[in-house]
Formats: structure tokens, C-alpha cells, sequence
């Protein structure tokens, strides 16, 4: 409540503002406000809806395995709210979410994957999560503080546009206040974007929070979200036919999966408290981690894993991790490496422009191409520190997850074989991306050509052709901060599937600096350029 006050406490005072700028009925801006919120939130779930059904195949009429069921039932008794709508997508990379207008409507949507990967104990904490959000009116809070930014960059692009009818210097002075309240809008923006980040993270914690009151099981969670988290099974795997956590009513088959990291374990999938740590250690002592978490929905999974930890004890139980691995390095001075190598580009091109303008006085723009080399240069550099021409390291997902010097600039060239398991949006089929399990985890890919058209067409009819395939990826392993392999190649069937986005990266930046060192050379040769 108390960030809510001030978030809307921000935009209601810069409401009054800019319309006292205007000439404005304040009473205007708060009915606009009131109306737009109204709308989102009406309309927010039923557009979802369709959007689950059309797109991703969501079923909401299918039998839940008993356990379930009568667990939903008790919850919900609990805590005085209506029984949710239950809906399923047919893909095995697990997932869950909820959504809704408040607790009596919601809807919660779990993959086949949820029920293949997880133990009984484990859908019912991961469950519990989501109706926590729901008791909590998570829906609600959350729209009500989205319609902030929302209003706020309206704001900003109207300021933008705004023109005075008339040169008249009152008028003039108007536009310019305008101009300014606009860059105020933009900056509040951002802040205020970063408060709903941050009101969403502490969210996720107190719905982990319900989950372990309910099921007096915080270990069950923490559990779940290292398979779904991290990848990593903890339960021996099943044989091919046999169903696991008796939900054979959905059609639910065996394949293991997650979208999204993956750690060691054994053959039998039983893994150690180490593996657990050492998927932990990225998240606990990269720097990138603590930026890419601000820029987040979710808290990090090794924060939440220890967060519930903590509250194991409260139940009698031993905390689930206990992460007492030392530090050996500060990490920050790869980090740094990292931010400047990423905007070495825009730094290049900003002084190449000031160059322009200062030994340039006469505007001449055939310095264009000569100064263009300096930026272009810096991108070409960027490129080949990101996509290493170096022989591809083949090893599992546990070999990759443990490294701390990755992220979304420095990369790994890998090579990891395993099976399709299903989208890495699961059930989507406009995506094209795919997740892979090996003997030792899960790991997502990102199928990428050059035309946006052409990846759609590959998710719609030729992504399906794909799954339960055993594939040898090719490509760079990187964080950000979910681990991922950027494709190069698919090997299928004994034939090489090429993904071209990272030679198409190549070939035009070269064209852009042989054209720009083309016409800096013509300009040498004929004598207008004296070095």
C-alpha cells in the first residue's frame, strides 16, 4: 500500500502539473486516469484468455489428478475464495501462471511439463504459488500499478507532439514549459518503472511465502524451482509410456523438461546439494545478475531458493541450501570489461559526431564516411568479442551452468547434444525457439534467422518437425540472466540445419565499414582529405 500511495502519489501531483501548464481541468486527467484503468482491468483477463486458447492451445475444461484437486479445494476454502479455472498447455517445458481480475476469477495455467518434471509434493507447492498471487490480489495490484509508467509515457509522447497555435510569446513560453514537463513525464517514467519492477519481485516472495505456509513444506518449492529453475530433475526418470504424478487424465506423457537453466545431476537424476551451488554461484557473484534483476519481474531463483530456506525453519525442516561457497574474485573487473565493450559503438559514434562538427566547420559530409569508420570499427570488435571464432567445447548443460564468466556480451562457443522437449515459450507456436535435455540438464535455444517473417514461418509449420529429436546444438552459451545457447546450427537426422542471423551480424557490418573505408579512400586519392 505504501508504494502504491506513492507511485500514484508521483503521478497525480505531475497530473496537476502538466495540466495547470495546459490550461486544464485537472478533473480531466483523474476521470482519464480512472477510465484507463477501468478498461485495463476489465479487459485484461478475457483478452488473455483468448490469447491462451488461439495461440497456445490452452484447454480449461480437462480433470485434474485427485491430489490436486482435493488440494485446490482446501486452499481455497482456507482463504474464503472461489475455485480457480484450471488451464493446461500440451508442451513439455514447464511453466506456471496465474491471472485474473481478483481471487474469485482467477486462472491458473500449468504446462504438461509442470506435472511431467515435478513430484505430487512439488505441483502442489509450485500451485500454492499461484494462488497465492490470487489471494494476495496480486492481479489487481499489479494493474493498478502498471497504469503509472502507462500514463506517465503518454504523457511524455503528448508533451512531445505538443506545438503552440500561435507565435505569440506567451505561447511560446507555454510550448517550452511543456517541453520541459515532457523530459520530467519521461524520467518519472523510468522511476516509476522501476518501483513496479521492484513492488512485482517482493510479490513473487510473499506468494513463495504463502505456498510454505500452506503446504508447511518450504522445501517442496525450493525443490520445484531448482527442476524448473535450474533444470534439474530429482527424482529418478520415468520409462517412456509411464506417467508420472498420476495426471494421465490431461494426456500428460513423460519428458522431463524447463525452459529455462539447467544443473548437473546423475544418470538417475538424483543430484547433489554442490550442483545446487554450483548453479547458484552466477546468480550470487556476477554483477550482471544484480542488473539484470532490476530489470526483472522475478527475484533471482538462487535468492528465492535462500529466502526459502530461511523459512524452512520454521517448520521443523533443514534448510533446503545453505550456500557457503567463498568468492575467489571480485567479478567486477570482467563486468566493467563487459559494459564498455557493449557500448563502445555508441561512445565510438558520439565522438566521431562531435569530430564531425568541431574539425569540420564547413559541414562537409563526404568526412561522413572517413569519421563512420571509427564506430564501425568499434561495432566489428564488439561482434567478434561476443561471437569468438574459436572451435566449438563440447560438453553437457552441468559443464556450462557452473561458469561465472558469461553473460549476455561474453560467450562461451559450445556444443551440447540432446533431445527436443518442447517451445522455449511453451505452447506458443508463433515461437521458435526450443528447449534440449541431456543427461545432465536442461537448456534453452535461440533459433534466430536474419527476417523476422522467416521465424515465424519456421515456429508455425517447421518447429513442430523438431521435437522429441535428439539435435547437437552448435552455438555460444551465454547469461541474461537466463542461460541460453545462440544458435549457429542444428544438427538433425545426420543433416546440418543453419541458423544465418549470426553471418548475416558479419557480413553487413563489414559492408557498412568497406563502404565506409571506400569513400574515405576516394576522398585521400582524389585530394580532398589531407592527412
Amino acid at each position: 500500500m505504501l508504494t502504491l500511495t506513492g507511485l500514484f502519489g508521483m503521478l497525480i501531483a505531475f497530473l496537476v502539473f502538466i495540466f495547470w501548464l495546459a490550461d486544464v481541468p485537472v478533473i480531466y486527467a483523474l476521470i482519464g486516469g480512472i477510465i484507463g484503468l477501468i478498461l485495463q482491468f476489465l479487459l485484461s483477463p478475457w483478452l488473455t484468455d483468448l490469447n491462451m486458447k488461439w495461440f497456445y492451445g490452452a484447454k480449461f475444461d480437462g480433470e485434474l489428478p485427485e491430489y490436486l484437486k482435493n488440494f485446490i479445494a482446501d486452499v481455497c476454502a482456507q482463504n474464503n475464495m472461489e475455485l480457480p479455472k484450471i488451464g493446461f498447455i500440451d508442451d513439455g517445458a514447464p511453466n506456471a501462471f496465474t491471472y485474473g481480475h481478483t481471487k474469485n476469477d482467477a486462472r491458473v495455467v500449468l504446462t504438461r511439463g509442470i506435472f511431467n518434471l515435478l513430484s505430487e509434493e512439488e505441483v502442489k507447492a509450485v500451485v500454492a504459488h499461484e494462488l497465492g498471487h490470487a489471494v494476495h490480489y496480486d492481479m489487481l495490484v499489479m494493474t493498478v500499478a502498471q497504469l503509472v509508467p502507462m500514463v506517465l509515457y503518454a504523457i511524455y509522447q503528448a508533451c512531445l507532439k505538443y506545438k503552440s497555435s500561435s507565435s505569440d510569446k506567451d505561447d511560446s513560453k507555454t510550448e517550452g514549459a511543456i517541453k520541459l514537463a515532457g523530459v520530467i513525464a519521461y524520467l518519472l517514467y523510468i522511476i516509476a518503472n522501476y518501483i513496479v519492477l521492484w513492488l512485482s519481485r517482493q510479490r513473487e516472495y510473499y506468494a513463495d511465502q504463502f505456498s510454505a505456509e500452506v503446504t508447511r513444506n518450504p522445501n517442496a518449492l525450493a525443490s520445484a524451482l531448482v527442476e524448473i529453475g535450474f533444470g534439474l530433475s530429482t527424482k529418478p526418470k520415468k520409462e517412456k509410456g509411464q506417467s508420472v504424478a498420476n495426471a494421465t487424465t490431461l494426456g500428460i506423457s513423460d519428458a522431463p523438461s524447463s525452459k529455462a537453466m539447467a544443473i548437473s545431476g546423475y544418470g538417475d537424476g538424483t543430484y547433489t546439494k554442490g550442483s545446487i551451488k554450483n548453479a547458484m554461484k552466477w546468480d550470487l557473484w556476477n554483477p550482471w545478475a544484480t542488473v539484470y534483476e532490476l530489470n526483472s519481474t522475478h527475484p533471482l531463483i538462487s535468492k528465492r531458493l535462500l529466502s526459502l530456506s530461511e523459512q524452512s525453519k520454521k517448520y521443523g525442516q533443514e534448510p533446503y541450501v545453505v550456500f557457503d561457497l567463498q568468492k575467489p574474485e571480485s567479478y567486477m573487473d570482467d563486468f566493467a570489461k563487459d559494459v564498455v565493450i557493449n557500448f563502445l559503438p555508441w561512445c565510438t559514434f558520439i565522438i566521431a559526431l562531435i569530430l564531425f562538427f568541431v574539425v569540420n566547420p564547413g559541414r562537409n559530409w563526404q568526412y561522413a564516411g572517413l569519421l563512420l569508420l571509427i564506430p564501425l570499427a568499434a561495432s566489428l570488435f564488439k561482434y567478434g568479442y561476443s561471437h569468438p571464432k574459436k572451435e566449438f567445447k563440447k560438453g553437457t548443460v552441468r559443464d556450462f551452468l557452473g561458469e561465472v564468466k558469461v553473460s549476455g556480451i561474453t560467450s562461451i562457443p559450445c556444443e551440447v547434444s540432446g533431445k527436443v522437449i518442447g517451445r522455449g515459450n511453451p505452447g506458443c507456436v508463433f515461437n521458435e525457439d526450443f528447449v534440449i535435455q541431456d543427461e545432465t540438464g536442461i537448456v534453452f535455444l535461440d533459433y534466430e534467422q536474419p527476417l523476422f517473417l522467416i521465424n515465424k514461418i519456421f515456429a508455425i509449420f517447421k518447429a513442430p518437425e523438431y521435437f522429441d529429436k535428439v539435435v547437437i546444438a552448435r552455438g555460444y552459451y551465454r547469461r541474461a540472466p537466463v542461460p541460453f545457447i545462440q544458435l549457429k546450427e542444428l544438427v538433425i537426422d545426420g543433416e546440418v540445419k543453419k541458423c544465418h542471423s549470426i553471418t548475416f551480424g558479419w557480413v553487413w557490418r563489414w559492408v557498412l565499414f568497406g563502404l565506409s573505408a571506400a569513400g574515405a579512400l576516394f576522398l585521400l586519392f582524389s585530394g580532398t582529405v589531407a592527412f
